[in-house]
């Protein structure tokens, strides 16, 4: 059905209805802005989600990486990162396919529906303008018509009327003539005037007014047309996403298949595993036989002025399995179960402030170099690491160095394309680098050579209890083959390695001494100042982040305060508000002869 014939008398109607449908195009506009908006504040929600949940870039992001449920968990965030940016994809269609096309229809619906009411109303006034002159044309014939009635009335009395002169009845027979022929003028313009405007009417209300009619029916049409079309592709934006949807969610799927309970349970004791061999047997102890006290289980005066102080690497460490000795005799005797238990949960402590910042500075991740705080079996999988890296790095240096060698011979062939002599320096920095490299290697090897040497076997268990066996003639000395199957603990809390026949020897010949004075009766001697044993050189710039460390620059003289006890760390001081603990590796040390024998170990 045309608009024009059904709704010729409809322009008003007309014109508020195709405003209407603009409007309804800028609703459905912001409707899909909106919906843009927020599937880009859901993708980025989405995004910071999984940015939040990544592992950091630390030593625990290695350590998590190793089991099956923490990659699976890893994937299925990454995973979620493309899921994410399928959401930006399906905003930026939207904005793209259906809000910028709408926005710039919109404009030219709105200037082509201003055109198309722009000609109706013209055509409007015209047709109202013809016909007020068709009414005042019917208005003059009509005022004609009755004055040439009048003049013919006048001149019909004046001519019956015999005392009127002859020239008075002319003049009103002429009057009247001339009222006659404006009365047939006027009725020649009423009627041609007439056929005119019905002419006009009918061109109006059959021919402009229909055709400015269909145009606005075809503009609707097309509009009506668009907006589904946008509401197919509104649907479509979604639709061309879900292969990579479904894509992702499948990896997520594979990545939660992929977990294996048992893998990660034996990753725990690969992580955890230390290498040392359980305790012995506990020797049966007879209270009821007289018992031979040292001096020190009995003596009243102070032991620190009857008891020389031990030196060496094993003063400082802290025996994790001993037990108190200082207890009296009396004392009741705690029950075997109580004891084993003892042994099962005890754990290092630390014995002074000094000790508790060198614990704080290895665990921050300063720890040595050949990870020498690390257990055998922990230790042996680190260096293995390095090593590793080390070789890759010293393929890649080798990589390049062939690439640079075969350049030069191009250079050699066409010097044309370069000079020969500009790669030497390349060459020799990276021969310079695979050097230190190889140098690195040896150095890690002969520590991993070391470890895998003092790795125990079965054959060294058994040797090491029968030595246990020879030693448990007394509770002194079964005390302490008990302390020496234990391992060593750093005063920080961490593992050292010492050689079992070097600790087994030592063990036989120097016991381990006993205090009857509180465990951490010299828990603030390391803050009291210390006098200066010499001076040390920086050889490397150091940092020194972590907490109980100091920062030097390369080349800085300072004063040693205390040398490095066997855990890779000396104590310094550039002033007398300033000291703190460096790598011995880093620094030269110059030890005064006269102040070297009589250093006291804290």
């Amino acid at each position: 059905m045309s608009w024009g014939s059904e709704l010729w008398d409809q322009f008003d109607n007309l014109e508020k209805h195709t405003q209407w449908g603009i409007e309804f195009v800028e609703k459905y506009t912001k409707f899909v802005k909106e919906r843009s908006e927020i599937e880009t504040s859901y993708a980025k929600q989405i995004r910071n989600l999984s940015k939040k949940y990544q592992p950091k870039k630390n030593s625990r992001e290695e350590e998590e990486s190793k089991y099956t449920f923490c990659r699976a968990f890893l994937t299925s965030l990454n995973e979620l990162n493309d899921y994410a940016g399928q959401h930006e994809v399906i905003a930026e269609n939207l904005t793209s396919q259906i809000i910028s096309e709408l926005s710039r229809y919109m404009q030219e619906l709105k200037a082509e529906r201003k055109s198309h009411f722009h000609d109706g109303r013209k055509a409007q006034q015209h047709i109202e303008s013809s016909w007020k002159q068709l009414e005042s044309c019917k208005r003059r014939f009509e005022r004609d018509c009755k004055e040439a009635d009048r003049a013919q009335q006048y001149f019909e009395k004046m001519d019956a009327d015999i005392n009127v002169t002859k020239a008075d009845v002319e003049k009103a027979r002429q009057q009247a003539q001339m009222r006659h022929q404006m009365a047939a003028d006027s009725k020649s313009d009423y009627s041609s005037y007439l056929q005119k405007f019905n002419q006009e009417q009918n061109d109006h209300y059959y021919t402009i007014i229909p055709n400015i009619f269909q145009k606005l029916q075809d503009m609707e049409e097309k509009r009506i047309e668009r907006i589904g079309v946008c509401m197919k592709t509104f649907a479509d934006v979604d639709r061309q996403v879900l292969p990579i949807v479904g894509k992702c969610l499948d990896e997520m799927t594979k990545a939660a298949e992929s977990i294996e309970p048992k893998t990660d349970s034996k990753q725990v004791v690969e992580s955890y595993k230390s290498g040392f061999e359980p305790p012995g047997d506990v020797e049966f102890e007879d209270y009821g036989q007289p018992m031979k006290r040292t001096a020190s289980d009995t003596s009243l005066s102070n032991p620190r002025e009857g008891k020389e102080k031990p030196t060496g690497k094993t003063k400082g460490k802290l025996w994790p399995f001993i037990k108190n000795k200082n207890k009296s005799p009396k004392q009741h005797k705690e029950p075997l179960s109580h004891r084993l238990n003892d042994f099962m949960t005890s754990k290092p402590k630390m014995h002074c402030l000094r000790s508790l910042r060198r614990g704080l500075s290895l665990k921050l991740g300063s720890g040595p170099e050949d990870f020498s705080h690390l257990p055998p079996e922990q230790r042996r999988k680190k260096l293995q690491g390095k090593l590793d890296e080390l070789n890759k790095d010293i393929q890649k240096e080798m990589d390049q160095r062939d690439a640079l060698t075969k350049m030069k011979d191009v250079y050699v062939k066409n010097p044309q394309m370069g000079d020969p002599a500009s790669v030497d320096p390349r060459l020799l920095e990276i021969g310079q680098n695979i050097e230190k490299l190889q140098f690195e290697v040896q150095k890690f090897e002969g520590w991993l050579a070391e470890v895998e040497e003092r790795m125990p076997s079965k054959s060294d268990t058994h040797r090491r209890s029968g030595i246990y066996e020879t030693q448990n003639n007394t509770t002194v000395s079964n005390n302490c083959a008990q302390d020496r199957e234990r391992p060593l603990s750093s005063p920080d809390g961490s593992y050292t390695e010492e050689q079992n026949s070097e600790t087994q020897v030592k063990a036989n010949t120097h016991p381990i001494p006993t205090s009857s004075t509180p465990e951490f009766d010299d828990e603030f001697d390391d803050e009291e100042t210390l006098p200066t044993i010499g001076t040390c050189k920086a050889l490397y710039p150091f940092e020194g982040h972590n907490e109980g460390t100091i920062s030097v620059a390369e080349g800085e003289l300072l004063y040693v305060i205390e040398e490095d006890k066997g855990d890779g760390w000396t104590r310094v001081r550039r002033n007398e508000d300033e000291e703190g603990y460096v790598p011995t590796s880093y620094v030269e040390v110059f030890l005064e002869t006269n102040a070297k024998g009589a250093m006291t170990y804290i």
